[in-house]
């Protein structure tokens, strides 16, 4: 059997995108970071997103069936932190400019990348929830740096200048 840690060491070594992911609904405006988001298929265009049911908004995001996957550019290092801290809920939106597109969830202004969708399925797997959330607007930006997270620790990604 493999232990949960030996399992999380190995994962640090994948690298992957960072994300803050919204929702808004009833109960006003939620977030968190999030590194396990991944496409599934493009028709219909559609996310996996993990949250942790731990997590203390973790029943928002259920409730209110929608979310925003926004993708972090180099320059959203603190509003990653700020989204992963202990903060809440309304102190986390006043960090960054936040707006919105179809659905109502707060989409981040800069970020590299929004995905806006409606949460069309949930599983529960172990300590997570899986979402499958079906993309109805897409925003991008001229950015060309990624914030990624790999081996614990952020790094920056993306086009460069040959001299």
């Amino acid at each position: 059997m493999i232990e949960a840690t030996d399992f999380r060491n190995a994962m640090s070594l994948l690298t992957s995108a960072v994300s803050v992911v919204t929702t808004a609904g009833m109960s006003d405006r939620h977030g968190f970071t999030a590194s396990a988001v991944c496409s599934v298929t493009d028709t219909p265009p559609t996310l996996l997103v993990c949250m942790n049911k731990a997590s203390r908004s973790h029943v928002h995001f259920v409730d209110n069936k929608i979310l925003t996957v926004n993708v972090l550019g180099a320059q959203h290092q603190h509003i990653s932190n700020v989204f992963a801290s202990k903060m809440t809920s309304e102190e986390r939106f006043k960090h960054g400019i936040w707006t919105e597109l179809e659905t109502g969830a707060p989409v981040l202004k800069d970020a590299l990348v929004n995905f806006d969708c409606e949460i069309d399925d949930i599983q529960e797997v172990g300590t997570h929830t899986v979402f499958m959330c079906r993309i109805v607007a897409i925003q991008q930006s001229q950015q060309d740096q990624s914030l990624v997270y790999f081996n614990r620790a952020y790094h920056q990604v993306g086009q460069t200048e040959n001299v």
